[in-house]
């Protein structure tokens, strides 16, 4: 299931075929997460990932593929981990500079579903905000498993979700996210299948809400969106279908 959206402003100087992290790389996208509960939105995020890797001691490689909007290469870097960031434009540089001059981050632009490095070559590969925006998203998927000699930990909407009724909602998100682009919802078993075939068992997942992520934003309220999460967990309405979800994988 896919929805309509606005095509990123910035034309890219490389010809590489998948270049969606160049808008979830801009001040533009960062919009999206300004204020208090764009923050807590963010904080859920770094929240799930931390605990997915709480097994991965600090000094670890990781490898960001199109983490220039700096959502976790920043909470990572702080924590003491050696993150490369890989993005498809120099401009995806942009969020993270402060981040690469200090040298507390690397960054190389190449193609994103052709990675520019070795088998094995880290510890863990990360992809956030590029699956789901991807077209090419089972290679994007076998690239990360290549290139990573322990977890992948990526995230994806799915449709087995509140998210289902996304397209009734279109018209609202578009009105409340002016630059929306095109997306795609998942089935659980379309990502844990080609993960599969490319040797990987899902071992782990994190699921962030269980209310469309558009209706917080709506709600412009951190402590209301933060109470009604905090109930639907603990009824397990969020284990049970809650969206994005943030799910590790293993070498079988």
């Amino acid at each position: 299931m896919t929805q309509e959206i606005i095509n990123t402003k910035h034309q890219p100087s490389t010809s590489f075929p998948e270049t969606a992290d160049i808008e979830s790389s801009s001040d533009d996208y960062a919009g999206r997460f300004a204020g208090a509960v764009g923050q807590w939105m963010l904080d859920v995020q770094e929240r799930g990932v931390f605990k997915l890797l709480r097994d991965v001691a600090p000094g670890a490689s990781i490898l960001d593929i199109g983490g220039g909007h700096g959502q976790l290469a920043i909470p990572l870097a702080r924590a003491g981990y050696n993150v490369t960031v890989l993005g498809s434009d120099p401009v995806c540089a942009k969020r993270i500079q402060a981040l690469i001059d200090d040298g507390t981050c690397s960054f190389v632009v190449g193609n994103v579903i052709d990675l520019p490095f070795d088998d094995r070559a880290f510890d863990v590969v990360l992809s956030f905000r590029m699956l789901t925006h991807c077209t090419a998203w089972p290679t994007l998927i076998r690239e990360m498993c290549r290139v990573t000699r322990g977890p992948v930990v990526l995230d994806y909407p799915t449709s087995q979700s509140v998210n289902a009724i996304a397209p009734f909602l279109f018209g609202a998100k578009k009105k409340v996210e002016s630059n929306t682009r095109t997306w795609r919802l998942f089935k659980h078993r379309e990502v844990f299948d080609v993960f599969e075939k490319n040797g990987f068992t899902g071992t782990s997942s994190y699921k962030q809400f269980f209310l469309p992520m558009v209706l917080h934003r709506m709600m412009k309220s951190r402590g209301l969106s933060s109470s009604m999460e905090g109930i639907c967990r603990a009824l397990e309405l969020t284990r049970l279908a809650g969206s994005p979800v943030i799910a590790r994988f293993d070498r079988s």
